[in-house]
């Protein structure tokens, strides 16, 4: 079952770090949060992943086709240019970097990569986003139902402190709960090929016609997840995930 990770948005909101290299590889604990995502992925079992970029695709092409060597011992030999690699890079993955144009929309996006999904049913997710989503779980949700979509639902992280009181005393103190407001939508969907008939063309928004009106006619399902999201959309939200790393207690770093 393929993976399609969506990595071609201009990323405005981190310009700091975005005017370099598209978002999806900007660095959590020295890897790009591309990396983090596919790692994820793996360890559930789905090895094959479909990138659709856009913005500075080139970044990540790079990074796929140097991964290989540059997470190796080599031993270069210059007269000839010959290359041994020793100790080879561990990732069993199978990775197609795919152009789907700078300015499509995330629609356009998917609907571009028709040829490379096929007739299957197919695992889709942003190049910014990281959880603790049990994929198994997930994926036994969405076959459970039958409908064309499943979408998982989380929580964001609230902004600020929790407060409860007992009269004017403060009876509980929590730090930013993972209990936002309502539920959003988080990613890490599971898409049936028939979902592409919802697409018109690269000008679609993802979010707005074809989820709409796969609701509209009842067949988009939730998965809730009550665990661990975050999405990188800002420069603070980098830092939150670098600290979290840093810390050696990451949630959503579930392999080994």
């Amino acid at each position: 079952m393929k993976t399609v990770v969506l990595c071609g948005g201009l990323g405005t909101r981190l310009s700091e770090e975005t005017v370099v290299k598209p978002k999806p590889m900007i660095e959590i604990g020295g890897q790009p949060i591309l990396w983090h995502i596919l790692k994820h992925y793996a360890h559930y079992g789905f090895k094959e992943f479909v990138l659709a970029l856009g913005y500075k695709g080139e970044w990540i092409k790079r990074y796929f086709y140097e991964y290989h060597h540059l997470n190796s011992d080599l031993t270069i030999r210059l007269g000839s240019g010959k290359v041994e690699v020793h100790r080879p890079a561990g990732e069993d993955w199978t990775v197609h970097c795919v152009d789907t144009g700078v300015p499509t929309q995330i629609g356009g996006r998917i609907k571009r990569l028709a040829s490379w999904i096929g007739q299957e049913t197919f695992l889709l997710t942003y190049g910014d986003g990281v959880g603790n989503v049990d994929l198994r779980r997930l994926l036994a949700f969405h076959k459970q139902h039958g409908k064309l979509a499943t979408v998982t639902a989380v929580r964001p992280p609230a902004r600020f402190g929790g407060l409860t009181f007992d009269g004017e005393l403060v009876k509980e103190f929590v730090e930013k709960p993972q209990i936002g407001e309502g539920w959003i939508n988080g990613g890490f969907f599971v898409l049936e090929s028939g979902v592409l008939d919802y697409i018109a063309g690269d000008e679609t928004v993802f979010e707005r016609e074809p989820l709409e009106n796969l609701a509209r006619d009842r067949q988009l399902a939730a998965y809730r997840h009550d665990g661990f999201w975050q999405c990188m959309d800002t420069l603070r939200d980098k830092r939150l995930l670098e600290s979290l790393w840093e810390s050696g207690h990451a949630p959503w770093k579930v392999w080994d």
